[in-house]
């Protein structure tokens, strides 16, 4: 079987390029090829698209495969113009942030990057009456679509009008790894934390400085049983978007949060390689995500973390807030969810963690049995059967 595959890959740094890397290889273990059509990955301009989309000889390939999300568009204008040009190709796509599957309009004039800031948001506001419209279309064109959780499948069904039976929920796959055992637990060593995740605004980072702080007003030297870890990708569109140097903030934020005796370590932009003996060296990932209020008025973003799926991986439990989709994938008794902003509430899970050696044990635990469920040759038999049946061939999923 040889599918179209439509998604950002590496050398991009992306969470959705690294997901269509692994997703590809596994399936390619499969029998199944996952091919991109064009060399150097899809325009994004909808001219240059369209013309390079028209050479392909998409006779070669049984169905085509997208990955929509991460504000990238030229996946979902690829989908728009195979269905009117090839309606007999089965369409299938992976929505990472359900429940909309762009968020903004898919091709705007160039001139309105050059619009300020403010009155381009106003304009993504007042056409997306029209955005929604393209996105059920497509939806409904498209054979059958994936998410990350029952939660985005929930969401996406609603919004964007499809029946069950036309979306399917696939967990994020992980790589299979080797149990690790925990470090000393408290009291015998510090509580070790770990942020992972691409390092830019949104993703709660400072919440957790501010409630690492909080503990060390209400507990004096909480600070010094304690070692945090801030790990993963930068990216300079994003890191030094809107407001400076997000970094330089929060180095600035730790060193103004009275927190000295904190045994604290940078690791950003860790190889891949590197990444299953940085998580398993700590006892607890926090992921303290906030929502965009600018998204709230378009919709719920319920997606999931490819940094979730890696501490499944590692056998490690979390503590998250409850943005996206994170309740359901901390509801299997492998982590703590707090309201996301709820600076105490999260502070209280890392005390409790502390306290409560024998929860970090529990946690890993659960974690270690959904990593193993979720490894990527499962999730690839699953996705064949997604295939097969979009191409009539298959079952009921």
């Amino acid at each position: 079987m040889r599918i179209a595959l439509l998604a950002p890959l590496p050398p991009e740094q992306s969470g959705i390029a690294d997901y269509a890397a692994a997703f590809r290889q596994a399936m390619s273990e499969l029998g199944v090829a996952l091919t991109p059509p064009l060399a150097g990955g899809l325009p994004q301009e909808p001219a240059r698209l369209a013309k390079a989309l028209a050479s392909v000889d998409w006779t070669a390939f049984d169905g085509a495969h997208a990955e929509l999300g991460g504000g990238r568009c030229g996946e979902f204008l690829a989908l728009e113009w195979l269905a009117r040009h090839r309606p007999g190709l089965a369409l299938t796509a992976t929505v990472h942030d359900p429940e909309r599957l762009i968020w903004r309009p898919p091709s705007l004039p160039a001139w309105w990057r050059k619009l300020p800031p403010t009155l381009a948001k106003l304009g993504v506001l007042a056409l997306d009456p029209f955005t929604l419209r393209r996105e059920r279309t497509l939806a409904e064109q498209l054979s059958l679509l994936v998410t990350l959780t029952e939660t985005g499948r929930f969401r996406l069904c609603r919004r964007m009008g499809l029946a069950k039976s036309q979306v399917v929920a696939i967990a994020h796959g992980n790589r299979a790894l080797p149990p690790a055992p925990l470090p000393p637990l408290p009291p015998r060593g510090p509580l070790r934390l770990l942020y992972f995740g691409f390092v830019y605004r949104g993703k709660g980072i400072e919440d957790l400085i501010d409630a690492l702080a909080l503990l060390e007003q209400q507990r004096p030297g909480f600070a010094a049983g304690c070692a945090l870890t801030l790990a993963g990708g930068t990216q300079p569109d994003m890191t030094f978007a809107g407001g400076g140097d997000y970094l330089d903030f929060l180095r600035r934020r730790l060193r103004e949060a009275g927190l000295a005796r904190l045994t604290l370590d940078w690791r950003l932009d860790v190889e891949a390689d590197a990444i299953p003996t940085l998580i398993q060296s700590c006892h607890v990932m926090v992921l303290p995500y906030r929502e965009s209020a600018r998204l709230a008025w378009l919709g719920q973003q319920r997606g999931t973390s490819g940094a979730l799926s890696w501490a499944a991986a590692c056998g490690r439990g979390a503590i998250a807030s409850n943005a996206r989709a994170f309740a359901e994938e901390v509801s299997h008794g492998n982590g703590v969810v707090y309201a996301q902003g709820d600076v105490p509430a999260l502070a209280d899970a890392i005390a409790r963690m502390a306290d409560q050696p024998a929860r970090i044990a529990a946690c890993a635990e659960a974690a270690s049995r959904l990593g193993q469920a979720r490894v990527w040759p499962s999730t690839a038999e699953r996705f064949k059967k997604v295939f097969l049946r979009a191409q009539g061939q298959g079952e009921t999923l």
